[in-house]
C-alpha cells in the first residue's frame, strides 16, 4: 500500500490485507516475514488493529513457541512486532494477559536456568523489556489485578527476580533502568506520562497484601543497586530509589496496616503456595520496619552526598513519600528518614533545596493535623537526633571523608532549621546544650603546630605601607588560613560557622554567651573554639550570615534580641576578651643565652610587673604581649603554646571586628574600651597578630561609619592619648603604651600633631629618667614619630636635584668655542690684566635661593619660634646624639635609623640642621670608622642623607675624617673580593662593600669634593670595574663613575682612556698636535667591558669616533 495513503480502519479489508502475511510467518518463522509483517501492522488504524489482536498475535506468538534455539534476531523482530501491537491496542482477555507475560518473560531468562536471564545481546534485552512495558500498560480494567491473586505467586516471583537481575547485575544502564522501569510498572506504579490505572484503598491493599511477600528481595536487590557502582550512572540510582520507595511505600502504608483486619489463613487449595502469602501483623511490620531502617540508613549514606543532584533530589522524594504514607508503621525509619530531608535543607542545588523545604513544611503540618502531641512529637524526634548526631559528630568528623564531613554538617546545620524558634526550647535541656557544645569544642580544633607562624615579624615601618585606601581589601585577600585538626576543606570549615550563627540567631543570647564563655573561662583547650563559637554566635544574633530566607519547620521566624539584649552580650565577651590573663599572652619563643642581654635592650623584657608574676595560674604563661619573662620557667614555653596564644589572639580580635558589625554605630560607646586593646596589638612584633589587629581596625571603622582608619583614631584620639599618658606613667604595668602611640601615629594625619606634641615630650622624659631599661622600646616609637614627621612635611627642596640638573645643562649647552674663550680671560686674570672689571663683577650679590629662608633686614634680630614638628624632630636629634654611643648594637642601629629621619625632617631650615649636624659628628665618625660593619652601613646611609642637605658644611670633615678610610677599606677588600667565590656575596663584607660603592659617588657629587678626594676615591674604585668581581660590585662602581663624572667630565673621561682607550683621536684641525693616550693600542684586559660601558654610556659617539671629546 503507498504510504500516502489512510490507514485501513475496515475489519474486513484488513483482515484480507493481513491474512497472506500471517500464514506465511506461520508456515516460514523467519525475520524477513516478521518484519515483514511488522511494516503491514502500520497500515492498519488502532481501532480495527484492536479487533485483529488476537488473531494478529498469534503468529507471533507462534514463533516464539516453535520447539528448538532461535537466533536473537528473529526473536527480536517479533519483540518489537507485538511491542507495536501492545502500544496501540488493549489486553482484555485475562488468558491473553497470562499467556504473554509467561511469554515475554521466558524470552529473558536462560533456558538452563529460568532464574537467571539469558545471555542474549543487549538490543534483544531492550527489545523484550520495551515489549514487556507496553503488555503491563495494555491491561485493561480489572484483569491487571488478577496478576496479584495468591496462585499468581510463582509466576510474579519468577519475574521480579528476573527483573531485580537484570537491574542489579546487566552491564548496559539503558538495560538496567528498562528493568527498573518494568518493575515499577508492574507494581502499579509507574511515573511515564501514559494513562494508567487510579487504584482505590481496596485495590491497593490487594496489590500490598501480595508485594510484602517480594519485599524482603525488592528492597534488598535495590540497595544493592543504589549503593552500587557510581559508574552506573545517576539514572539506574535514581530509578532504583524509586522501586524502593514505591514498594515499600505501597507495601507499609499506614492505612493498609491500620485500618484492615490481619488477614485471614490462607486457603488450602494453595497447597505450597500458600507459605508464600506473608501475613501482615503487627509483629510483623515491627520486625519489617527495623530491617528497613537498616536499608534506608545504608542507602542515606550513600546517596545524601551523591555528586549528581538528581539521584539527591530522589532521595528527597523517598523521604517524602515514606513520611507522608508510612510514618507509623516504620517508626525506625522516621529519625533516618528525617535526617535525609534535614541534610539536603542546605543543598547547593536550588531544585533539591525547594523540594526538601517544601517537604519539611509539609511534615510539619502533618504532625499538627494528626493530634495535639504531634508537633510535639516531632520536635522530641528532632531533638533526640540532634542529639545522638552530635553525639557522634566528633567520631565522624575524625574518620570519614570530606564529602561524608560535609554532609552530616548539612545534617547537623538542617536540624537546627527545621527546629526554628524551638532551637531555644531543645537548648534548655542540659544534656542537649552540653552535647552540643562539646561537639563543637572538638571539632573545632586548631592545628597549631605550624613553626612559620611563630617566626613571622612584624613592624611599625611594614605596617604604614598597609595605611592606604585599598589596604583593607589587600588585609583580606591575605588573611591567614586557619589549619584545622580534623578537617582542610574551607567548606567544612564555613559550614560549621553558620551552624554557629544559626545556634545564635534561634537560641536564647544570653544562654548560650554564659555556656561558652564558661567553657571558656574552664579549659585552655577550649578557649579558642569557645571564642569562635562565640563571636559567630554574636553575629547570628544579629541576623549577620544567617540564611534566613528558608524559613523553619513552622514557617516562623524567632524574634531577634533587642539591641540593648546584643549589646549586654557583647560587652560581657570583649571584657573576658580584653582581660589581662586572656589578652597579654607571650607569642614570641625566648632567644639564647649569648643574645638574651642585647635583647632585653631591644624589648620590653625588663619592664614586667612584679605582682603579676605570682598571682598567675594560666598555664599558657600569662605575660604582656611580646615581652619575654626573665623567669626560668617561661623557658619551657613551647611552640604549641606560642601559637596557641597567636591564634587566640587573632580569633578575639576577629570576635571585636564582628561585634562591631554586629551593633554598627551602636559599637561607638563602646570604643573606649576595645580600641586601646587594638591598636595595642596592631603594634605586635608577631606578623599574624598585628595583620589580624590591623583587619579587625578597618572593620570597626566601616562599622561604626568612619571613612578610614585615620578618621577612627583621629576622631577618637583624645581618650586613647589620655590612656596612653597615663600608663606611660606607669611603663612597668602597661609597656605596651608606646607601641599603641606608634600605631595611632602610622594611621594619622597632621591633625593629630597638636595632641602628640605633649605626648611626645612625655616620652622623652620617660627616655631620658630610665634609657638603660627603656632606651630600645622609646626608640621605636620615636622611630614611629619621626616618620610620621616625613609623610606630613615632605620636603620642598633637593639640592642634589638642582646640581644634576644644572650639571646636565651644562654639558648639554658645551662647545669647544665658548670654552676656548673662557680658558684665555682666565689666563688673562692670572697675569692680572682686566681684574678691576672682574672685581665690580664680584661685588654684585647674587639672589637668594628658593631654599634659602627669607629674612627681613629691616626687622630686629629675634629668633623666630619653631613650627611644632621642627621643635620635636630637635629634640628627638638630641637624645639620638647621647645614644649613638650605646653598647647594644641593635639599639644603635635604630637610633641611626630615626636619625636619618630626623635629618630629612630637618633639611627645610638649615639653621637648625647644620649646628645638629655638628654636635652629632663626632658620634657619628664613631660608627662610620670603628663600629660593627652593621652599623657602618646603617651610619653610612645616614652620612649619605646628611651629604644631600649641608654638603659643604660636611665637605672637610667627610675629607678629612672619612673618605681616606672607606678608600682604603675599599682598595683593600677589592684583591679579595675580585678571588672570591658566589658564597662571599652572602658575607658582611660583601654587603659593606657593596653599600659603600652605592653610596660613595651621589656623596661625592652632594658633598662637591676636591680633585685630591676625587683621585682618591677613582684610585681606590678602579679595580672594581674588573669583569672578576661580583657582578652587583661592578654594577655599583660604574655608579661611582657615573657621578663623578657628572663633576668633572674631563679628568673621568681622560683616566678612563688611559685605562683603555678604544681607538686613536684625529685632532680637529691640523694645527692641533695630535694626542697619545696611554690606553690606545692596549689589548682588551679585565677592564675593557666596563670601560667601554662607561665611554659609550656618558660620553655617546666621543667614545667611538676618532674626534676629540670635549674637554
Amino acid at each position: 500500500m503507498p504510504a500516502a495513503m489512510a490507514q485501513i480502519n475496515d475489519p474486513k479489508i484488513a483482515f484480507a490485507y493481513l491474512r497472506p502475511a500471517c500464514v506465511l510467518l506461520t508456515r516460514e518463522p523467519t525475520v524477513t516475514n516478521v518484519e515483514m509483517l511488522g511494516t503491514l501492522l502500520r497500515d492498519v488504524n488502532d481501532a480495527t488493529l484492536q479487533q485483529l489482536q488476537e488473531y494478529v498475535l498469534f503468529p507471533l506468538r507462534f514463533v516464539l513457541k516453535v520447539p528448538g534455539l532461535k537466533k536473537d534476531s528473529l526473536v527480536q523482530a517479533v519483540s518489537d512486532a507485538m511491542t507495536y501491537v501492545l502500544e496501540n491496542t488493549c489486553v482484555r482477555s485475562w488468558q491473553t494477559l497470562h499467556d504473554l507475560f509467561s511469554e515475554i518473560c521466558l524470552c529473558l531468562c536462560s533456558p538452563s536456568d529460568p532464574g537467571k536471564p539469558a545471555d542474549t545481546s543487549e538490543e534483544l534485552k531492550a527489545s523484550v523489556l520495551r515489549c514487556l512495558d507496553a503488555l503491563l500498560h495494555a491491561a485493561y480494567g480489572d484483569i491487571v489485578f488478577k496478576l496479584f491473586e495468591p496462585m499468581m505467586l510463582p509466576g510474579l516471583g519468577a519475574a521480579i527476580s528476573l527483573l531485580l537481575n537484570l537491574g542489579e547485575k546487566e552491564k548496559s544502564r539503558d538495560i538496567q533502568s528498562a528493568s527498573l522501569k518494568c518493575l515499577q510498572a508492574l507494581t502499579l506504579q509507574c511515573d511515564c506520562s501514559h494513562d494508567h490505572v487510579i487504584l482505590t484503598s481496596e485495590e491497593r491493599r490487594i496489590i500490598g497484601s501480595t508485594m510484602a511477600s517480594f519485599l524482603p528481595g525488592i528492597t534488598t536487590a535495590t540497595a544493592r543497586t543504589i549503593t552500587g557502582d557510581l559508574r552506573q550512572g545517576h539514572v539506574v540510582t535514581g530509578r532504583a530509589i524509586k522501586v524502593w520507595s514505591r514498594t515499600v511505600g505501597l507495601v507499609m502504608e499506614d492505612t493498609q496496616l491500620q485500618t484492615s483486619e490481619p488477614s485471614e489463613t490462607p486457603s488450602a487449595d494453595l497447597g505450597r503456595i500458600g507459605q508464600l502469602v506473608v501475613r501482615r501483623t503487627q509483629d510483623w511490620m515491627k520486625s519489617t520496619s527495623g530491617k528497613l531502617a537498616v536499608l534506608l540508613k545504608k542507602i542515606i549514606s550513600c546517596t545524601a552526598a551523591h555528586r549528581h543532584w538528581r539521584v539527591r533530589l530522589e532521595m528527597v522524594e523517598l523521604a517524602d513519600h515514606l513520611l507522608a504514607r508510612c510514618s507509623r508503621s516504620l517508626g525506625d525509619c522516621v529519625g533516618p528518614l528525617l535526617e535525609a530531608l534535614v541534610g539536603a535543607v542546605n543543598d547547593e542545588e536550588p531544585r533539591v533545596k525547594e523540594r526538601c523545604e517544601s517537604a519539611l513544611r509539609e511534615v510539619s503540618k502533618r504532625n499538627q493535623i494528626t493530634d495535639g502531641s504531634g508537633a510535639h512529637t516531632l520536635t522530641d524526634i528532632l531533638s533526640e537526633n540532634l542529639h545522638s548526631l552530635a553525639t557522634s559528630l566528633p567520631r565522624l568528623m575524625r574518620t570519614s571523608d570530606d564529602q561524608k564531613k560535609l554532609f552530616v554538617l548539612n545534617v547537623f546545620l538542617g536540624y537546627l532549621k527545621v527546629l526554628g524558634p524551638l532551637v531555644s526550647m531543645v537548648l534548655n535541656s542540659a544534656a542537649h546544650l552540653e552535647r552540643i557544645s562539646k561537639a563543637l569544642m572538638q571539632v573545632l580544633e586548631l592545628d597549631v603546630m605550624d613553626v612559620r607562624i611563630m617566626e613571622e615579624r612584624s613592624y611599625i615601618a611594614a605596617i604604614e605601607t598597609s595605611s592606604g585606601p585599598g589596604s583593607h581589601e589587600s588585609h583580606a585577600a591575605h588573611a591567614q588560613r586557619k589549619h584545622f585538626l580534623y578537617f582542610t576543606d574551607d567548606k567544612i570549615h564555613f559550614k560549621l560557622m553558620e551552624i554557629c550563627r544559626t545556634l545564635g540567631y534561634y537560641g536564647n543570647i544570653y544562654l548560650l554567651t554564659d555556656h561558652f564563655l564558661d567553657l571558656y573561662r574552664q579549659s585552655s583547650a577550649y578557649r579558642k573554639q569557645a571564642a569562635m563559637v562565640l563571636n559567630e554566635i554574636i553575629r547570628g544574633a544579629a541576623v549577620i550570615g544567617v540564611a534566613t530566607e528558608n524559613g523553619d519547620s513552622a514557617g516562623e521566624h524567632p524574634a531577634p534580641p533587642t539591641q540593648e539584649d546584643l549589646k549586654a552580650a557583647v560587652v560581657s565577651v570583649i571584657e573576658e576578651y580584653t582581660s589581662f590573663n586572656n589578652w597579654h599572652l607571650i607569642t614570641v619563643s625566648e632567644e639564647t643565652d649569648g643574645d638574651q642581654q642585647d635583647q632585653q635592650l631591644l624589648s620590653p623584657s625588663t619592664l614586667l610587673s612584679i605582682s603579676n608574676s605570682r598571682t598567675n595560674t594560666n598555664p599558657l604563661r600569662v605575660v604582656p604581649s611580646s615581652v619575654r619573662s626573665l623567669s626560668s620557667t617561661s623557658s619551657t614555653s613551647t611552640i604549641h603554646q606560642l601559637n596557641s596564644n597567636i591564634w587566640q589572639l587573632c580569633i578575639q580580635l576577629e570576635g571585636i571586628a564582628y561585634f562591631a558589625q554586629a551593633l554598627g554605630r551602636d559599637f561607638r560607646p563602646l570604643l573606649m574600651s576595645s580600641l586601646y586593646p587594638v591598636l595595642e596589638k596592631a603594634g605586635e612584633e608577631t606578623l599574624l597578630v598585628s595583620q589580624t589587629a590591623l583587619g579587625s581596625m578597618w572593620d570597626i571603622s566601616h562599622s561604626c561609619g568612619y571613612a578610614c582608619l585615620k578618621e577612627l583614631i583621629n576622631e577618637n584620639s583624645d581618650y586613647l592619648l589620655n590612656d596612653i599618658s597615663l600608663n606611660l606613667q606607669r611603663l612597668s604595668l602597661h609597656p605596651q603604651a608606646p607601641r599603641v602611640l606608634a600605631v595611632m601615629l602610622t594611621h594619622s594625619d597632621l591633625s593629630l600633631l597638636p595632641l602628640v606634641k605633649d605626648m611626645v615630650q612625655d616620652v622623652l622624659m620617660a627616655l631620658d629618667l630610665s634609657y638603660d631599661h627603656t632606651a630600645a622600646l622609646f626608640c621605636s616609637v620615636l622611630h614611629a614619630v619621626m616618620k610620621a614627621l616625613v609623610r606630613w612635611f615632605p620636603s620642598t627642596c633637593s639640592r642634589t636635584d638642582e646640581t644634576h640638573k644644572q650639571t646636565c645643562s651644562d654639558l648639554k649647552d658645551f662647545n669647544i668655542r665658548q670654552f676656548l674663550l673662557d680658558y684665555r680671560k682666565q689666563k688673562e686674570l692670572a697675569e692680572g690684566i682686566g681684574i678691576e672689571e672682574d672685581d665690580t663683577e664680584d661685588l654684585e650679590v647674587p639672589p637668594p635661593t628658593e631654599c634659602e629662608d627669607a629674612v627681613d633686614v629691616n626687622g630686629p634680630d629675634v629668633k623666630a619660634e619653631l613650627p611644632s614638628h621642627l621643635s620635636i624632630t630637635k629634640d628627638v636629634m638630641e637624645r639620638c646624639i647621647h645614644l649613638l654611643s650605646d653598647p647594644s648594637l641593635r639599639l644603635r642601629l635604630k637610633v641611626l635609623d630615626v636619625l636619618e629621619l630626623c635629618v630629612c625632617v630637618l633639611k627645610e631650615s638649615e639653621n637648625e640642621l647644620l649646628p645638629m649636624a655638628h654636635r652629632c659628628w663626632p658620634a657619628l665618625l664613631q660608627r662610620l670608622t670603628a663600629d660593627d660593619p652593621l652599623a657602618v652601613l646603617r651610619a653610612f646611609r645616614v652620612l649619605c642623607t646628611l651629604g644631600d642637605t649641608c654638603g659643604d658644611f660636611l665637605r672637610r670633615r667627610v675629607s678629612k675624617e672619612v673618605l681616606p678610610k672607606l678608600s682604603s677599606s675599599l682598595a683593600r677588600q677589592a684583591p679579595i673580593s675580585a678571588k672570591a667565590g658566589p658564597v662571599y656575596t652572602h658575607t658582611l663584607a660583601y654587603k659593606l662593600q657593596l653599600a659603600v660603592l652605592q653610596g660613595l659617588g651621589s656623596l661625592c657629587q652632594r658633598l662637591d669634593l676636591g680633585e685630591e678626594d676625587l683621585d682618591a676615591v677613582c684610585e681606590a674604585c678602579l679595580p672594581y670595574l674588573s669583569c672578576r668581581q661580583p657582578i652587583k660590585l661592578q654594577e655599583a662602581c660604574r655608579s661611582v663613575f657615573r657621578h663623578l663624572i657628572q663633576v668633572d667630565p674631563d679628568t673621568f673621561w681622560f683616566t678612563l682612556n688611559e685605562l683603555h682607550c678604544p681607538s686613536s683621536f684625529v685632532p680637529p684641525h691640523p694645527d692641533l698636535q695630535p694626542v697619545q693616550l696611554s690606553g690606545f693600542g692596549r689589548p682588551r684586559d679585565e677592564y675593557s667591558d666596563n670601560v667601554l660601558k662607561l665611554l659609550r654610556e656618558e660620553f655617546g659617539s666621543g667614545a667611538e669616533t676618532n674626534n676629540l671629546p670635549p674637554s
